[in-house]
Order: structure tokens, then sequence, then C-alpha cells
């Protein structure tokens, strides 16, 4: 049985997955995203403001979507709406630049053990069971 909560954002009571809101919330923000995607699609380069002003959605949602990488500044308007929260770089979209992308990876395999080069798998041909070993037709039918 799910744990039961309070939506985050309405106040109604839901079955608990991991999302602190209801299915209702969700919807209402993935119709919402919907509509801004249209939009953009029709007037691309558009400001975060002018989208909101146009859709009626309002900015901090469209900011979120862009942190979730959602969608995408043009370069324009980049240099003043998102920067890399690790080293400041202004960014089209999501919460860090790419070198910074990068930079964590490394640490994350390095400190996980998943730098190391994959070890070639070792297949001993002569201890494979004769059932598991592969012959052409042609030698088949002379060894028959």
């Amino acid at each position: 049985m799910s744990d039961l909560r309070n939506c985050a954002k309405c106040g109604r009571l839901f079955g608990y997955t991991g999302s602190p809101f209801c299915s209702f919330c969700i919807e209402e923000e993935e119709d919402k995203y919907k509509v801004v995607r249209d939009y953009l699609y029709d007037n691309p380069g558009s400001s975060v403001v002018d989208v909101s002003e146009a859709t009626g959605v309002p900015t901090e949602l469209i900011m979120k979507f862009l942190r979730e990488e959602r969608l995408q500044l043009s370069s324009d308007n980049a240099n003043m709406l998102l920067e890399c929260e690790t080293c400041g770089k202004p960014i089209v979209s999501g919460r860090f630049c790419q070198n910074c992308k990068d930079n964590l990876k490394k640490a994350l395999r390095k400190e996980f053990g998943l730098d190391k080069p994959a070890a070639p798998p070792q297949d001993d041909f002569k201890t494979r069971p004769d059932k598991e070993r592969m012959y052409t037709a042609s030698r088949r039918k002379n060894d028959e």
C-alpha cells in the first residue's frame, strides 16, 4: 500500500509515488509545458517574459522547465537568465555548463570505480562444450 500524503501544491490527499505533487497537479504542469512548447515552436527566439505574457504560464514555471532541460534558451537570451551553479558561466538550459557536467561525471566515475577500462572477455575456445562451438556447413559435411 502506498504512503498517503498531501500535495505540496494543492493540498489534495494522494498516494505518494516519489513526487510531492498529486497526479492532477503534475498533469496541469505538463499541459502548461505543452502550451509553452507549442508557442515556442511557432515563435522561436521569444524571451521568457514574452512567452509568459502570451501563454499565461508564470515565468517561474518557465524557468523550471529551463532548469529541467525541457526547454532551451536562444543564444542571445542565455547571457542574462541562466548561470552554471558551479562556475557561474552563462548556459542555455539545465543547471551546469558542459565543462562542469564533464568534471562531475569524471569525479563520479572515479569515485564509483567506473573509470577503469573494461577487461576484454576471456574466451577460451578449448574449454567450451562441443554444443557451443561453431562449425561451417562445408566442414561439417566432410566430417560426417
